[in-house]
Formats: C-alpha cells, sequence, structure tokens
C-alpha cells in the first residue's frame, strides 16, 4: 500500500513540501534535541549569578588559571559530534545538512547511554586540513572530539592530525567503536569455544575506516592472523595498486601469505568479518573452519544471511537489531567518553579502548550462549561498565588528569 501523502502549510503560510505519513518522519520533525538548562531563571537574583554581573567573576577565574573551565563550565561533560557528511552510514556523500538526522541521532545516544552531552556539528568542507584547522578552533569549547561518519582515508589522516594537535580525546567511532565492540564479540565466541584469540584466524571483508581498524585492533588484542580484503581481493604485498594505508595493511596483516579473492581467504578460516556491504557465497562459508565465527555487519543487508551463516558457522553476528548478537557501537563510545571525561584524560590509548571491550565483555558473564556474546544496547550494566575500565586505564597509562 502507498504511503499518505500529506501537505502541511509551514510557518509562512505556503505549503511545506510533500512528506510521507511516516511515523520516521513525524519523530524527527523539529529535530532531535535541544539545550536546556541546569540551573534557575526565576527572578533578578538568579539573573545576576547565572548573568552579569556573577559570570564576570567566573570569567576572571578561569582567565587566570584556565584549568578552571572545567569545573565552572560544561567543557568537561560535552563531546563535539564532527563530520563532513562524506560516509554516512550506506547513503554515502551526502552531504553535511542530510547527515544532521544522523549526528543528532549520536548525539542523543552519547546522553541516553553515556550521560554525556554532545553537540552534532556538520561541516561544509571535506578539505582534510580545512577540517583540522576549524576542530581546533571548535575545541576549547569541548572536552572531546568524536569524528563521525568522515569517508575513508581522509578519515585517518584527520584523527591523526587532530590528536597531535589537542590535549582533548579525539575518537574516530567508525573506525575505533567498531573495532571495540567486535573485539568484545569475538573473545566471548572464542571464550564460548574453548579457543583463545591466538588460536583464530581471521578474514575481513572491507578495507575502509572499519576495516582497517578492526584488522590493526584484533592483531593488538593477540588475533592469530587476519587477512583483510577489499573489493579487488586481498590487500598483499605482491599488489601493486594499494594506497598508502593499504600498504601499511599488507605489511602488518596476512601472515599466511594468501593472495587472490576473498573467497580464497575464507578457506579453512576461523573467523568472518564484513564491514563492505558486499555479498559473500554460500559455498565459501562452508568451506570456512569447524566451528567458525561468522560477523556479517553490512546494515540493512549482511554479507551473509543469518540463515545461511547459522547452517555453518558456532557464532553468528550482524550489525542488526533484529538478530541477535548485535554488533553495535553504542555498547562503546557513551562508556568510553564518559570514563575519559571522568578523568580528564588527555587522548584514548590502545589500552583504554582493550579496557572497553574486556569490560564489553565481562558483561554477559553466566549468560554466554552462541546467541549471546554480546551485550543488549539495552543492558544499563554497559555504559558504567565501559567507563569504570577507561578511566582505570587512562590512570594506568598516564594519561588521566584528575
Amino acid at each position: 500500500m502507498a504511503a499518505e501523502i500529506v501537505n502541511p502549510r509551514n510557518d509562512s503560510g505556503t505549503e511545506a513540501p510533500e512528506e510521507p505519513f511516516d511515523p520516521v518522519f513525524a519523530l524527527h520533525r523539529g529535530g532531535k534535541m535541544a539545550v536546556q538548562a541546569t540551573v534557575p531563571l526565576r527572578d533578578k537574583d538568579d539573573l545576576s549569578l547565572a548573568y552579569t554581573p556573577g559570570v564576570a567573576k567566573v570569567c576572571t577565574a578561569i582567565a587566570e588559571q584556565p584549568e578552571l573551565v572545567n569545573d565552572y563550565t560544561w567543557k568537561s561533560q560535552v563531546v563535539a559530534v564532527v563530520t563532513d557528511g562524506t560516509a554516512v552510514l550506506g547513503l554515502g556523500d551526502i552531504g553535511p545538512e542530510a547527515s544532521l538526522p544522523v549526528m543528532e541521532g549520536k548525539a542523543i545516544l552519547f546522553k541516553q547511554f553515556g550521560g554525556v552531552d554532545a553537540v552534532p556539528i556538520a561541516l561544509a568542507t571535506t578539505d582534510t586540513d580545512e577540517i583540522v584547522e576549524t576542530v581546533v578552533r571548535l575545541a576549547p569549547s569541548f572536552g572531546g572530539v568524536n569524528l563521525e561518519d568522515i569517508s575513508a582515508p581522509r578519515c585517518f589522516e584527520i584523527e591523526r592530525k587532530l590528536q597531535e594537535r589537542l590535549d582533548i580525546p579525539v575518537f574516530h567511532d567508525d573506525q575505533h567503536g567498531t573495532a571495540i565492540v567486535t573485539l568484545a564479540a569475538l573473545r566471548n565466541a572464542a571464550k564460548l569455544t574453548g579457543r583463545t584469540l591466538g588460536d583464530l584466524r581471521g578474514v575481513i571483508s572491507g578495507a575502509g575506516a572499519a576495516g582497517v581498524a578492526i584488522a590493526k585492533f584484533l592483531l593488538e588484542a593477540g588475533l592469530g592472523d587476519v587477512a583483510v580484503a577489499d573489493r579487488k581481493g586481498i590487500v598483499s604485498r605482491d599488489r601493486e595498486d594499494l594506497t598508502d594505508v593499504k600498504r601499511e595493511i599488507a605489511e602488518l596483516t596476512n601472515k599466511a601469505g594468501l593472495s587472490g579473492s576473498l573467497e580464497t581467504a575464507l578457506a579453512g578460516a576461523d573467523v568472518f568479518i564484513g564491514v563492505s556491504g558486499g555479498t559473500v557465497p554460500e559455498a565459501a562459508v562452508a568451506a570456512m573452519a569447524p566451528n567458525a565465527f561468522v560477523f556479517a555487519m553490512a546494515n540493512p543487508n549482511p554479507e551473509v544471511h543469518p540463515d545461511v551463516a547459522h547452517k555453518y558457522a558456532a557464532v553468528v553476528a550482524t550489525g542488526r537489531s533484529d538478530y541477535p548478537n548485535q554488533i553495535n557501537n553504542v555498547l562503546a563510545f557513551p562508556g568510553i567518553f564518559a570514563g575519559a571525561l571522568q578523568v580528564r584524560a588527555s587522548r584514548i590509548t590502545e589500552g583504554m579502548k582493550i579496557a572497553a571491550a574486556n569490560a564489553i565483555a565481562d558483561v554477559v558473564g553466566d549468560q554466554l550462549a552462541a546467541d549471546c556474546v554480546i551485550p543488549s544496547p539495552f543492558d544499563e550494566r554497559v555504559a558504567p561498565a565501559v567507563a569504570a575500565a577507561v578511566a582505570a586505564a587512562a590512570r594506568a597509562e598516564g594519561v588521566a588528569r584528575r
């Protein structure tokens, strides 16, 4: 049945653009977030404290001791969610305005799951240096920066340059959030089948931001071996068409020296991780090792349909909420920033990421089963556990300032 079309009037009295009668549009009308005061403004006394003349005392104190900005403003508990709109969900390069519904969504997830305030910032530039300079100039207002939906390979350079220039956490969630939750699920899957990470050989489909970050992170965590495949096949040293990022990945991964297609790599592999949006033939899944794991995370269509994956795999995960074992970044980023902001960390280290992954995995506890290797995004234990683990790791690694 076709959607009903409504033609509401806008504020000027003219007809607004037609839109479908759809609950999604209804929810988004006017946006999904607002700014709310945390202090009363009931009378002139309140006004004199919150604004002039009282506020001048606080401004003067911060000017004399800049670190007081963290105590007397919201800086230490607010994150900038920054995008250029070039890699939004599975929609691709749709521009900054069209990215705003996603950035607003990210901001309310920060608040709902981690108690962290966040401000969406969509930039009207795709130039790497312009993005870096803009964020550097905005940084005095924020305690952290979450980079979001910025296309590869630019996202790697933007994150690196910002980390070099800023003394607050800078975190590209499409890379590291995905990698952290993937590691958490993989740890529990290995535990369920009586293996360790070192026993496993993995294959990653997709050599973009997520695929590259997952490969590096899993190796850092002790995975036995992993091969990464892009549209042209396995990212291997014998290829002459690699970007700088892929050349680095070719050096770090694929100890087995495989070359050729994704299907070649999957033969005998223990783990498939899909972050590509492609389709993997059933025969290739069937050729994986016994008790394999299939994490097909493309949305809305997994690289391997769960019904097919379950024929051959001991553990199946997707990126979708309507199947068990959803690999969802919301399990990671709210708690990571909550913990980092709590101790006023200067950056997010590899140790902090490992701590976050372990904390997520540990929440599962006695519930561990083939259909439960990762907690639900609505498990209220997750964000506090991640925040505590990240804060402790920050202190242990010397990047905490309180």
